[in-house]
């Protein structure tokens, strides 16, 4: 029966125009949460605004041609270049598609190596970021070989994806030798639903796969029982910006 209901709701659903369908989806979640306590509700509008989001990426990306609009909305590249001058060496470790790599070689005059675990992550980087300053590679982070060493090291939004990430920043610097850190990680202080969504058993993380979202006073934690010194933070768009160096 509910199957019935649910492809005749479908049917329905795509015969109707946009503005006809979200007016009565709206009508229908403010009748159902009249007859539910504001706890209920709460979890209710939270499991959607979760499902929500996890379409919108996808549907970001897309809008921008493959490349997701937050890298030119928030313009947190700036941030990284602004910190690199030319020549420097810089191994971008979980580099994605290469859109933060390509610009730290083309504006900033980096010598830049992106690695990511992700193999189809590193074919669209070659495919679309051609520099000469510019390499790809697979790799895993955990695993890291380095043949050379490197001046800095950016981390843009990977750490929070990992365990132990004081022993994992440790043994990075002492791989690559790098002077400064460059990381991006994301803020669970952005937002006054974050712990309440947490309160009330949902997912709060903006991805399943985050291992910690970091509040400042983690963060800084983390950063000292890596042997590291935090030289620079700033919070925008909920996130955390830093530059870090070595004691």
């Amino acid at each position: 029966m509910t199957k019935l209901i649910s492809k005749l709701l479908l049917f329905l659903s795509r015969r109707m125009t946009l503005s006809r369908l979200e007016e009565m989806i709206i009508r229908s979640i403010r009748e159902r949460l009249a007859s539910m306590s504001p706890e209920n509700a709460l979890r209710f509008l939270f499991r959607l605004d979760t499902e929500l989001y996890g379409l919108e990426g996808p549907l970001a990306v897309a809008y921008d041609g493959g490349t997701h609009t937050k890298h030119r909305h928030t313009a947190y590249h700036d941030f990284f270049v602004k910190r690199v001058r030319p020549g420097v060496r810089v191994l971008d470790v979980g580099c994605g598609i290469g859109a933060v790599a390509y610009d730290l070689a083309s504006e900033a005059g980096a010598m830049v190596d992106g690695i990511d675990l992700n193999e189809n992550s590193i074919q669209e980087a070659k495919r679309r970021y051609v520099h000469r300053n510019l390499h790809f590679a697979v790799q895993d982070a955990l695993e890291l070989k380095v043949e050379k060493e490197y001046d800095v090291v950016l981390l843009s939004n990977v750490l929070e994806h990992l365990t132990g990430r004081p022993s994992f920043l440790a043994r990075l610097q002492k791989l690559t030798g790098a002077k400064r850190l460059l990381i991006r990680v994301p803020l669970f202080e952005r937002d006054w639903r974050v712990p309440l969504k947490q309160e009330l058993g949902i997912e709060w993380r903006l991805d399943p796969d985050h291992k910690t979202e970091y509040t400042l006073e983690s963060f800084a934690d983390e950063i000292n029982t890596a042997g590291l010194e935090m030289y620079h933070l700033e919070v925008h768009w909920g996130e955390i910006w830093s530059e870090i160096r070595i004691r």
